[in-house]
């Protein structure tokens, strides 16, 4: 009898929970660890083979914070911490990572004086019993130019003399090393394609395309046999004349195969494409992102294009204007206001072959600040501002537009800053870290999420349904979640319909795992 009674009201009290909590998650929070490294920056998330995970962080030591070395932690399926290690490496300048076949990878790009070329290394190590070896990937000789890396969205410089980029695709399969050396009249651009087993896959030389142009690639897909890449970029015009309010460049797709390479371009008369994403799927090739219907940095709709695969033929393409009910998301009933500044955070396919894809307004700004001592030095702040959301049928058609308001800037890591995104079921689902108590909320549809000034931060869930339907909910409490999360670094576990985010503050971290129901 007294056994009944327990299991009715566990069942009334359970049940009562799921009626008071909205969105369909729960979470668990792991041990809190202490940690010897107060300032580094968690570099890469993932799974581990065997259920748990690895987590690589760069850490900074000294007076003048300088990097010092590379700290990887190990946890089991149960958010425990079993295994640390610390690669003590200085004078690298890290570029990417990622985690496969059980071995850690960590890409480098390094100058080489002696040598006068800059070079591509891995150094990799097994995750049980770590014993890092490295190698050199390419090398390419060149003066050393400061900031070679280039991942700036709005103001890349070409007049270095050595620009490059890396780019994974978003399975991580494959990357593209793009290196591009200009030197008197020589003028080199070369595309390098390896597999994430660092096998070279080819190399190509594109230095024909960037004699009227020059190229800030952005975004990547690679076929499923990984022979071909298409690589979306922008294209800058190096010898037009333009108006002051004119943009320089136009997004171009560039495939590129061991066979050679094509190029095509997107903008129409009166419609000029923004901020392009290339998906491949079942034998399909897309691009779609936004446009902008006159020749300056402000945003009208979504674009979509369909593209041959082989031939890059466009054949369809659909402009989706910007809707009322987007409009009043972001500005209300204010008129005439300008939309800019967005940069793609994911891209899904459904299996009914719709698209869903996310954006960020984000831009730099840069100020003078005194130090005290009668210096001023030049600070730069990164924003990260409203989010832009769409669902777009498998042809193109806009299903909806909605636009989440926040605001954000840091000047310093900005792992804990944006957002991350999940879609579950035909439902898109953000999380945010903010101090912020509760967001505004503007005829029950219009949402403000703001900074806030508090240390602890809450965690809320925001989903928009089937029909882009706005609700939000907080998931995490501020008293809860002691440690800041960094919420635009997660890893998703889509088999397992998870999300595992590292919180750190000062000496103290944890994970903590947020699971669908």
């Amino acid at each position: 009898m007294m056994r009944n009674t327990i299991l009715f009201f566990c069942v009334v009290i359970f049940g009562a929970w799921v009626s008071a909590q909205k969105m369909p998650v729960s979470y668990d929070f792991g041990e809190k660890f202490g940690d010897r490294y107060r300032y580094s920056n968690l570099l890469t998330i993932d799974n581990d083979g065997n259920g748990g995970y690895i987590l690589v962080r760069a850490y900074f030591q000294g007076l003048i914070l300088k990097p010092k070395g590379y700290f990887i932690e190990h946890y089991n399926s149960d958010l425990e911490l079993v295994d640390e290690f610390n690669y003590k490496l200085k004078g690298r300048n890290f570029v990417d990572g990622f985690l496969k076949d059980g071995k850690i990878n960590l890409l480098f790009l390094d100058y080489n004086y002696e040598r006068g070329q800059y070079e591509y290394w891995v150094h990799q190590s097994p995750i049980n019993g770590f014993d890092f070896t490295s190698k050199r990937l390419l090398s390419l000789s060149s003066e050393a130019v400061n900031n070679p890396v280039g991942k700036n969205y709005y103001n890349r410089n070409f007049s270095k003399g050595f620009t490059t980029a890396i780019l994974f695709n978003k399975e991580k399969t494959g990357f593209v090393i793009s290196t591009h050396h200009k030197k008197g009249k020589q003028n080199k651009h070369i595309i390098h394609l390896y597999d994430t087993n660092l096998n070279k896959r080819f190399e190509h030389d594109f230095s024909y395309g960037v004699e009227e142009k020059n190229y800030a690639f952005e975004n990547l897909a690679i076929s499923e046999d990984l022979e071909t890449a298409y690589i979306v970029g922008k294209a800058y015009f190096k010898k037009k004349r333009f108006r002051v309010e004119e943009r320089r460049f136009q997004y171009e797709l560039i495939k590129v195969s061991k066979n050679g390479s094509q190029i095509q371009s997107f903008d129409d008369p009166g419609k000029y494409s923004e901020a392009l994403y290339p998906i491949v799927f079942q034998d399909r090739l897309v691009c779609t992102g936004f446009y902008a219907d006159r020749k300056d940095n402000r945003y009208n709709g979504v674009a979509f294009f369909d593209v041959n695969p082989i031939s890059l033929e466009i054949k369809s393409k659909k402009y989706n204007p910007f809707s009322q009910q987007f409009m009043e998301d972001k500005f209300g009933r204010e008129d005439d206001k300008v939309i800019k500044n967005l940069v793609f955070k994911s891209v899904e396919v459904s299996p009914n072959n719709e698209i869903f894809f996310n954006a960020e307004e984000y831009f730099v700004t840069n100020s003078l600040q005194s130090t005290g001592a009668g210096q001023r030095v030049k600070i730069e702040r990164f924003h990260h501002n409203d989010i832009v959301s769409a669902k777009l049928d498998s042809d193109g058609n806009s299903v909806w537009i909605r636009n989440i308001n926040k605001a954000e800037v840091t000047q310093g890591d900005g792992a804990y800053a944006s957002y991350s995104s999940y879609i579950k079921d035909g439902k898109t689902y953000f999380f945010i870290c903010t101090a912020a108590e509760n967001p505004q909320l503007i005829n029950n549809e219009r949402l403000i999420f703001k900074q806030g000034l508090s240390r602890n931060r809450n965690v809320f869930l925001i989903s928009l349904d089937e029909a882009g339907k706005m609700d939000y909910e907080k998931i995490i409490d501020d008293k809860e979640a002691r440690l800041p999360l960094m919420v635009s670094k997660p890893l998703k576990n889509a088999d397992h319909s998870n999300m595992l985010f590292y919180a750190k503050r000062g000496t103290k971290k944890q994970l903590v795992k947020v699971s669908f129901l």
